[in-house]
């Protein structure tokens, strides 16, 4: 989530940065200037990298137990996510480098990952993945337009924004959800229903939630309240 990124345009600059400059190079100088906070959006990253891997090694063992674990990854990146934020308030040490650290920890954890697990589900057509990949953009999108305009947002008198334009990207954890039902009712694979367009072109239909996701995100007009 976006929570950590509003603080950022209201901070003074990093003064232990600031000082390991003067001091000139310093050894795993990135490491050294992460805070608490910055450690926690990792592990969100970290979420998301394992549950991309375990969608990946399911496409190897046709296990299911990996598909559930490619699923059960990502609710554990949104407690992180939501957890970073909390720690950088309370220890009110925000960064320009935890900003930009949220922002591709969010983009694996709820962009590639749910994904990457429509794909090993099943939905594979050449039309799938295109409609896959319009998401993942879409969440790229969204990430990179909130960065760039969190300065001019509306804020309230604590200084937190107003309200999110389009729907934040852990909001696709939704489709998470959609589809962990599907998988117990086993309809996955060969048993998802398959619509065909013409002879070499067809898609799975709930590949559109993918769809609609990502457009959710990139909406202008449609603003959510920020709790």
């Amino acid at each position: 989530m976006n929570r950590r990124k509003q603080q950022t345009s209201s901070n003074a600059p990093d003064q232990q940065q600031q000082k390991n400059a003067d001091q000139g190079p310093v050894h795993f100088t990135i490491i050294r200037n992460f805070y608490l906070a910055d450690v926690i959006t990792l592990m969100n990253g970290v979420c998301g990298i394992m549950s991309v891997f375990s969608s990946m090694r399911y496409l190897l063992t046709n296990e299911i137990g990996d598909l559930y674990s490619a699923m059960g990854f990502m609710p554990f990146g949104l407690f992180f996510d939501f957890m970073d934020g909390r720690v950088a308030r309370w220890r009110n040490n925000a960064s320009l480098l935890g900003q930009e650290l949220d922002s591709l920890a969010d983009l694996i954890s709820f962009g590639m990952a749910p994904a990457a697990l429509a794909f090993a589900m099943g939905m594979r057509t050449y039309l799938d993945t295109i409609i896959l990949t319009y998401f993942v953009c879409c969440g790229i999108a969204r990430l990179a337009r909130f960065n760039a305009t969190v300065a001019s947002q509306p804020k309230d008198t604590s200084g937190k924004i107003k309200y999110f334009e389009g729907t934040p990207i852990p909001t696709s954890l939704t489709l998470v959800a959609i589809i962990a039902y599907l998988v117990s009712r086993g309809q996955y694979l060969d048993a998802l229903p398959l619509y065909e367009i013409a002879p070499t072109w067809d898609f799975h239909p709930w590949v559109l939630i993918y769809a609609l996701s990502g457009t959710l995100m990139v909406s202008k007009t449609l603003r959510i309240p920020k709790p």
